[in-house]
């Protein structure tokens, strides 16, 4: 008997994937676990692996088909069974004729005078109310029940404005110079979600800049004995700026909540998203409870998060949800830039490259490792004393990270 491969749930108000590539050709000779699809979803890249062991039958969803939760998208057979193709659908069983035995009785106890009133109309007889004797039909019954106004039925709700078709731009002179290449489902989601973020929120962006002198010499004196002790969990910059901004988030609620219609929301947890690279686009990972994690715990998440990443492996659970997110563009070697807010947050912090540059320091002009820090933020939530507040705070505790240790 055939062991047909599902679409899997995809994850919250994810309902539709493309198949983007089958693993397994045709005739393949599958085990029970092996990757047999790749489906690509607005948010992440999943893969099917197989119920049963078997031979891969049937591909019924070819490679960049759309298809829903639970569709079918082929068949393992038996091992050793031939591919073939697909089977015709069976023919769906005619619908039953609905019931007419009440319609039946009443004409057959019907005046001609009122039968012929019925099929004129084109009624049904037995819906309509009786007041003769035993129950028989009058013409007057007939003749009442023309005259009723139908009932007015509810006006449909007005269908969503359909989207605007993107179409290519046309003829262009130099494209047998040119690539085309589709757009990923999740590469069109970012786009859309980065466009929509502008578009609704009042988002402003305030800078500071954070002298890592004292970060760098921390992370210097005890980098080899962390490793050591959290068995090759490397210390790096990351987990000092989620604990750092879970610190000014507590002391600042605004910047953790959000809008939902006419209410504002503000959140006493701190899931902090920690916006990753991939080679297929931005995705934004989420460190549940940050404000309960270790330092350890925090530099392992994200190293999990980051090899996930970049193996298309991060589940949906992991993508969803977040109360603040963090980007570094730093680590590309972006020296200042605007992060964009992912919604529905409010505010997202945007670290930088660490260089080298003069400043004033006691009066005298000195070289210091300095990072430009930016924070894009809703100011419908967010008032700018808020903004420039958590950016404050985030820097001292930077400056001097032993606050972070004693949580002052």
């Amino acid at each position: 008997m055939a062991t047909e491969i599902k679409v899997p749930t995809l994850g919250e108000s994810v309902t539709e994937a493309t198949v983007a590539r089958w693993l397994k050709p045709l005739g393949a000779v599958v085990a029970v676990d092996d990757a047999l699809v790749e489906l690509e979803t607005d948010k992440v890249t999943l893969e099917v692996n197989a119920t049963a062991a078997g031979t891969l039958s049937q591909i019924l969803a070819p490679e960049g088909s759309n298809v829903g939760v639970g569709a079918v998208l082929g068949l393992i057979g038996e091992a050793g069974a031939g591919a073939v193709a697909a089977p015709a659908a069976a023919a769906a069983p005619a619908p039953a004729a609905p019931a007419a035995v009440a319609t039946q009785e009443a004409s057959d106890v019907l005046s001609p005078a009122v039968r012929k009133l019925v099929d004129d109309n084109k009624l049904d007889a037995s819906k309509i109310p009786a007041s003769g004797k035993d129950g028989r039909l009058t013409k007057e019954d007939v003749q009442n029940y023309l005259a009723k106004p139908a009932a007015a039925a509810p006006a449909p709700r007005p269908a969503p404005p359909a989207p605007k078709p993107v179409v290519a731009s046309g003829p262009r002179p130099r494209a047998d110079r040119e690539e085309r290449v589709r757009m990923t489902r999740l590469r069109q989601r970012i786009a859309e979600r980065l466009k929509d973020a502008q578009n609704t929120a009042a988002m402003l962006t305030t800078f500071n800049e954070v002298d890592m002198s004292n970060l760098l010499a921390l992370r210097n004196q005890y980098k080899d004995k962390f490793e050591k002790k959290h068995g090759g969990v490397k210390l790096g910059f990351m987990s000092f700026f989620v604990k750092a901004a879970v610190a000014a988030l507590k002391e600042l609620p605004a910047v953790n909540g959000e809008i939902d219609g006419a209410d504002l929301v503000y959140k006493n947890y701190y899931d902090i998203g920690v916006a990753v690279g991939t080679p297929q686009g931005l995705v934004v990972p989420v460190l549940r409870d940050a404000d309960m994690l270790s330092f350890a715990g925090i530099e392992k998440a994200i190293g999990d998060f980051g090899k996930k990443a970049r193996d298309g492996k991060l589940s949906m659970d992991e993508m969803s949800g977040g109360t603040f997110t963090i980007s570094n563009g730093g680590v590309y070697g972006s020296l200042m830039s605007t992060p964009i807010i992912n919604p529905p947050q409010s505010a997202i912090l945007g670290m930088h490259k660490t260089q080298d540059r003069p400043v004033a320091i006691g009066g005298k002009v000195e070289i210091r490792p300095m990072m430009y820090l930016a924070l894009s933020y809703d100011h419908r939530i967010i008032d700018g004393r808020e903004a420039v507040t958590f950016l404050v705070r985030v820097k001292e505790a930077i400056e001097d990270p032993q606050r972070l240790l004693l949580e002052v």
